[in-house]
């Protein structure tokens, strides 16, 4: 784990639920972020190499990720950005800590392809919902986090499909 350090700021995007498919809008989406979270279920690793062109990337493994290279992503990561720490995990069903007891400002999760921001006890809950192919009529979805003078700015972004 990196050790905190405060930028002014920064642009983080949140990607999850992927299933083998990035899509050139996510891509564009992403574009000019300072780093990228996949919160699981990636699918075919190509997608991590190819996100790594617009931004070092940090990707956990979910609940489909069970063969191949994505099963050997972590559960869950913990990292420091912008003075702040940020807990993946794939679904908040296994979340088996208390993030605010831990110092977590921000806990990162996908699964349920429903885009969510909430905040609870200080900690910031966000689900980017999924960019993958749609499922359950929903929205394809995938967020940033924009931290600025220290605050953490969230957006869900609905790409244009």
């Amino acid at each position: 784990m990196l050790s905190p350090v405060r930028h002014l700021h920064m642009q983080i995007g949140i990607i999850s639920d992927t299933h083998n498919l990035l899509r050139p809008e996510a891509l564009t989406a992403l574009a000019g972020v300072d780093r990228i979270l996949h919160a699981g279920d990636v699918g075919n690793p190509d997608i991590l190499t190819t996100l790594a062109q617009i931004a070092p990337v940090t990707a956990i493994r979910g609940n489909t990720d069970t063969h191949g290279p994505t099963a050997l992503l972590p559960a869950t990561e913990a990292i420091y950005l912008g003075g702040h720490l940020f807990y993946l995990i794939h679904s908040l069903d296994d979340l088996d800590l208390h993030p605010h007891a831990a110092g977590i400002a921000c806990v990162i999760s996908g699964h349920t392809h429903k885009a969510a921001i909430h905040r609870d006890n200080g900690v910031l809950y966000l689900n980017s919902g999924s960019a993958g192919p749609r499922r359950f009529n929903l929205p394809i979805t995938l967020a940033r986090i924009t931290i600025s003078d220290g605050t953490l700015h969230p957006e869900i972004i609905t790409l244009p499909i």
